[in-house]
């Protein structure tokens, strides 16, 4: 399951070793890491990138979800961004919607107390115990968060309610009087500008979500080249879940743009341009 992981550590030696055990798990197949940082505390308790941020063979796709983490953990006054200023750019929405709700940000803000280093990784495993065997003998505290779909159901959510919006706003202008017509129509008119950003988010979700899938799916692949048998079929099983994620958060955003597409004047705002064939 793909997962948003954050191992925090006494010190900045604990931390490189940390992270040189999660690269051997990706190289044996355990896991798959896709992006990795890794963010010191200093005793002013400011947090910065102690290295320059790996987005990863996703990049932006993947990388942003880190970026996004360590800005929050920076908290109001603000990160020493260096590195890490391009991943930065655009996060108001990944931010507040891709997976990285108060709850987590707070624990491991907690956890990362001054002189402390910790490791961020965006990271596939089918069980827990090998990342924790390797990380626990090294005194971390190991946080995970799953990334939920959270755009996607926001998406539909605001999809319904703008299709629900549009036929009673049509439903009023049927029975409205000749002088309260333009005011109707006005509100139709907004309510077909919202619909059309709604529309385009959904697009660009999908756009992104099938950019993530192929690469995710290759980063396996070429785990699975100098696996040993037993290993594949775990990095095979990791590989069908991914799958099997993708098709749900499409089926999400195909439905959304469905949705706002009768406020749009069309069937369906997505067109089949974007295949939803797994690799």
């Amino acid at each position: 399951m793909n997962k948003m992981l954050v191992a925090v550590f006494n010190n900045e030696n604990k931390a490189f070793e940390g992270l040189s055990a999660l690269k051997d798990l990706h190289q044996k197949g355990d896991i798959t890491v896709y992006a990795t940082a890794v963010v010191n505390k200093d005793e002013k308790g400011k947090t910065y990138l102690d290295t320059a941020a790996d987005e990863g063979p996703i990049g932006t796709a993947t990388g942003l979800l880190t970026g996004s983490l360590i800005g929050l953990l920076g908290g109001p006054v603000g990160l020493a961004i260096g590195a890490v200023t391009g991943m930065t750019a655009g996060l108001i929405f990944d931010v507040s919607t891709d997976d990285i709700n108060t709850t987590f940000v707070d624990e491991v803000s907690n956890a990362l107390t001054k002189g402390k280093t910790a490791v961020i990784a965006e990271i596939d495993e089918t069980w827990t115990v090998p990342v924790d065997t390797k990380l626990e003998a090294l005194n971390a505290m190991v946080f995970r968060r799953l990334r939920d779909e959270v755009a996607e159901d926001q998406l539909a959510r605001e999809s319904e309610a703008i299709a629900a919006d549009y036929r009673n706003l049509q439903e009023e202008l049927k029975e409205a009087r000749e002088e309260d017509k333009a005011a109707i129509k006005s509100a139709i008119a907004k309510l077909q500008d919202k619909a059309h950003a709604t529309d385009e988010l959904a697009k660009r979700k999908l756009n992104e979500t099938r950019g993530q899938l192929d690469a995710r799916v290759n980063t396996m692949k070429e785990q699975m080249k100098n696996a040993r048998e037993k290993r594949k079929a775990k990095i095979e099983k990791r590989i069908n879940e991914v799958i099997e994620e993708y098709m749900l958060r499409t089926e999400k955003l195909k439905q959304a743009s469905k949705l706002v597409g009768q406020a749009l004047g069309s069937k369906e705002g997505v067109k089949k341009s974007v295949s939803s064939e797994a690799v």
